[in-house]
C-alpha cells in the first residue's frame, strides 16, 4: 500500500442548514448547502492509496478474511487483498446491462454471513431493448460465486438508461432493504404499480413480510416500503437507533438525505428543492402536507453517492456521524447529527475525483472509492 501524495491536513468548513423555511426552489445560486461557518476546525487524516487502475468502482463489502470486495459498473467484482488489488477476480457474476447510469451497482453480505455465506448484489439486468434494476445473491467459493440466485427483479422493464439505484441494507430483524430509481420518468415515483422510485422490505430470500404497507393495495408492488424517491445512491441502517437513512439525487438541486419511514411519500416529483436540467419548473411547491420532508437538502446539487455511519473507535470523535460520498462536487461529506435532527456538515477529500463509495470496515477504517481517477482510498486518524 503506497501513500497518496496528499496526506492530509483538512480545514473543514461547518455548514448549518434548516429545512423548515421556505427557501425558494428555483434559486440554485444560493442556498441549503452555501452557509458557512467562520470557525474551520483543523483534523488531521492518513490517505494511503490501496489500489489504482480502477475504472467505475460503486460499492464494496468486506470479507471476514480480510478481503475486500469493490464492484464495477462494468460488471467485474475486484479483490483487494492483504492492502492491495488481487490479480483475481470474482468469476460467475452474471451479466449486466453497462449503459448510461446502469451497470453492477451495490454489494453487501449477509448479517449472518459467517452462517450462511449470502452475498447480495444489485445490478441493471440487461432486458430484450432495455434493462431491469435486480437484486441477486450468491455464495463465494474460493473467487467463484456458486448457488447464484434473483431475489428480487423490480418491475416492469424499461428502455432508459438511468436512475437505477441502488444500494442494499439490513436492519436488526433481519428485513433487507434495497433502493430503486425511477429510470428518468417522474411518474413512476408516485406510480405504487411500478417498483421504480421506491425503497423495498423484503425477507433476505425474496418474500415480501406481511406488514408491508402495501400488501393489501390493489396492483401495487407489495415490496414497496416507501415511495416519491427520485434516485437513490445512498442506504444505512443504524442498528443502535433503528434509523434508516437514505439520501437521493436532486435534479439541478435539491438532492436530499432522508429518514425512511413506512409507507410514507417523499414528494418527487410533487415537491422538490430543485428545478429542471433546462432550467425550466418541476414543481413550486417544496412542502405538502402528506408529504415528509428531507432531514437536509443540498442547492447547488452535490450528486451524493455512498453512505456510511461511523461506529467503531478508531474516528471516535466522528461516532455516530454520516460519511456521504458526491459526485459532482468531488468531495466527501460529514454530517453531525442528534438524533433524528441535523446539527452541521463538514467537507474533507475536496477535489480527490468522483466519490462513489465510502464504507467503514470492520476495523474501524474508512474506505473510499473513487472515479476519475479510479482508485480505493485507505483513511486512518493521524495522531
Amino acid at each position: 500500500m503506497k501513500k497518496l501524495s496528499l496526506l492530509i491536513i483538512a480545514l473543514f468548513s461547518i455548514q448549518w442548514v434548516s429545512c423548515s423555511g421556505n427557501e425558494n426552489a428555483q434559486d440554485v445560486d444560493t442556498g441549503a448547502d452555501s452557509l458557512e461557518s467562520n470557525n474551520p476546525e483543523e483534523i488531521s487524516i492518513q490517505v494511503d492509496t490501496v489500489a489504482t487502475g480502477l475504472n467505475v468502482p460503486w460499492g464494496m463489502a468486506f470479507l471476514p478474511d480480510g478481503r475486500i470486495l469493490v464492484t464495477e459498473k462494468s460488471g467485474e467484482i475486484l479483490i483487494v487483498e492483504d492492502g492491495k488489488l488481487s490479480d483475481q477476480k470474482v468469476q460467475g457474476v452474471p451479466e449486466v446491462f453497462d449503459s448510461g447510469q446502469g451497470g453492477l451497482l451495490d454489494i453487501q453480505l449477509h448479517p449472518e454471513y459467517q452462517e450462511n455465506g449470502w452475498i447480495y448484489f444489485t445490478y441493471s439486468k440487461p432486458l430484450e431493448g432495455g434493462a431491469v434494476t435486480t437484486l441477486s445473491r450468491a455464495k463465494l467459493d474460493g473467487n467463484q460465486f456458486t448457488d447464484l440466485q434473483e431475489v428480487v427483479v423490480v418491475q416492469p422493464g424499461l428502455k432508459t438508461a438511468h436512475h437505477f439505484g441502488s444500494r442494499i441494507a439490513f436492519d436488526n430483524e433481519g428485513y433487507l432493504y434495497f433502493t430503486a430509481g425511477e429510470r428518468g420518468t417522474k411518474e413512476n415515483s408516485q406510480d405504487l404499480t411500478t417498483g421504480y422510485g421506491n425503497v423495498h422490505r423484503i425477507f433476505d430470500d425474496g418474500r415480501v413480510p406481511d406488514d408491508n404497507p402495501f400488501v393489501d393495495t390493489p396492483n401495487a408492488q407489495p415490496s414497496i416500503w416507501s415511495y416519491g424517491h427520485r434516485n437513490p445512491q445512498g442506504l444505512y441502517f443504524d442498528k443502535d437507533s433503528g434509523i434508516l437513512w437514505e439520501h437521493e439525487h436532486g435534479p439541478k438541486g435539491g438532492d436530499e438525505l432522508n429518514i425512511i419511514k413506512k409507507g410514507e411519500n417523499y414528494g418527487w416529483p410533487v415537491t422538490t428543492y430543485g428545478i429542471d436540467y433546462d432550467g425550466s419548473t418541476i414543481s413550486e411547491i417544496s412542502e405538502k402536507e402528506g408529504i415528509t420532508n428531507p432531514v437536509n437538502y443540498w442547492v447547488p446539487s452535490i450528486a451524493p453517492s455512498g453512505m456510511t455511519m461511523i461506529k467503531g473507535d478508531l474516528f471516535s470523535d466522528w461516532k455516530n456521524n454520516l460519511l456521504i460520498g458526491a459526485l459532482s462536487h468531488q468531495h466527501v461529506t460529514r454530517v453531525v447529527l442528534n438524533g433524528e435532527e441535523f446539527e452541521s456538515k463538514e467537507i474533507f477529500l475536496e477535489e480527490v475525483g468522483r466519490v462513489r463509495a465510502v464504507s467503514e470496515s470492520p476495523d474501524g477504517h474508512i474506505y473510499v472509492a473513487v472515479e476519475g481517477p479510479g482508485m480505493l482510498l485507505k483513511l486512518s486518524p493521524k495522531e
